[in-house]
């Protein structure tokens, strides 16, 4: 049983998706912010803001959505976790042009044709999206935009730290979840593969559900962090938090432990990817 079980879970289940609301304040704290410059393209690629709503699906802690209230979007953020929302609700008191539903965005209940914008942001995998996906397209406007976002680790294949870290994980993560797969580098290329678009975001092409004008862009950023910082990022990992006690308390010393044998700083890599299209 116990084998069955280690080849068939990831970690990664949709039912899942409810841990983030036991992490707020540590989710707020240790997952990375996106670049600047990814907002400023979606805002330019949705022209003016003037008057326009815009609905963000599986908001957190608001990590993506001060950007858009700054440049006047009213925004609605649709929140599963009741903590999540509540940590919103008192970041953004007092603030008239936004607000929070607390729902999983398969069955909020939204008017159609009535945003300009819908967006998420490293969160779009968690819904299904042959709910999701013709949902965003029946409540944006004629015109408006579908974007999505997310961060992709960059393995460091080949520095001695980097295989440190990995000779950690075998011990520990991987004879938990059994997989023959492991890290690989991928190209700007590889990201923009329909296996990788499914991958990423949970379905392979926005032109399949009536959007075009469709773009990928790309942005990397390097965080350097202490073995503490590079463990607690970890811990809000939905994987990571699945893990029997004692394997992930048995992965995160080992992990600690290398990186302080090695100078004890990692430089994690990064590369967001923002996928966007418009409602033709």
């Amino acid at each position: 049983m116990g084998a069955n079980y280690q080849n068939t879970k990831t970690g990664w289940e949709r039912n899942r998706r409810t841990h983030f609301d036991e992490i707020v304040d540590n989710y707020d704290r240790e997952r990375p912010d996106y670049p600047r410059k990814l907002f400023d393209d979606i805002i330019k690629y949705s022209g003016s803001v003037k008057g326009k709503n815009a609905l963000e699906i599986g908001a957190g802690t608001g990590k993506s959505t001060t950007p858009f209230l700054e440049v006047g979007y009213s925004v609605t953020a649709v929140e599963l976790g009741e903590n999540m929302a509540e940590f919103l609700r008192n970041k953004y008191k007092g603030n008239n042009n936004f607000n929070v539903i607390v729902s999983d965005f398969e069955k909020v209940l939204l008017e159609e044709s009535s945003y300009n914008l819908v967006y998420a942001a490293t969160a779009f995998h968690w819904v299904d999206p042959q709910i999701g996906c013709p949902k965003v397209f029946r409540i944006l406007k004629s015109g408006g935009v579908f974007a999505l976002f997310r961060y992709n680790a960059v393995p460091s294949i080949g520095e001695p730290l980097y295989e440190a870290v990995q000779e950690v994980y075998e011990k520990y993560y991987y004879s938990y979840y059994t997989s023959n797969k492991r890290p690989i580098k991928k190209t700007n290329d590889d990201f923009c593969t329909p296996a990788e678009i499914l991958h990423g975001f949970g379905f392979a092409d926005m032109k399949e559900y009536g959007f075009g004008g469709i773009i990928m862009k790309f942005y990397d950023v390097t965080r350097a962090l202490t073995a503490d910082e590079f463990v607690a990022i970890r811990d809000t990992f939905s994987d990571h938090r699945g893990l029997p006690e004692n394997k992930k308390a048995a992965l995160y010393a080992g992990l600690k432990e290398v990186i302080s044998g090695h100078g004890g700083c990692y430089n994690e890599k990064y590369t967001f990817q923002l996928y966007m299209g418009r409602k033709l």
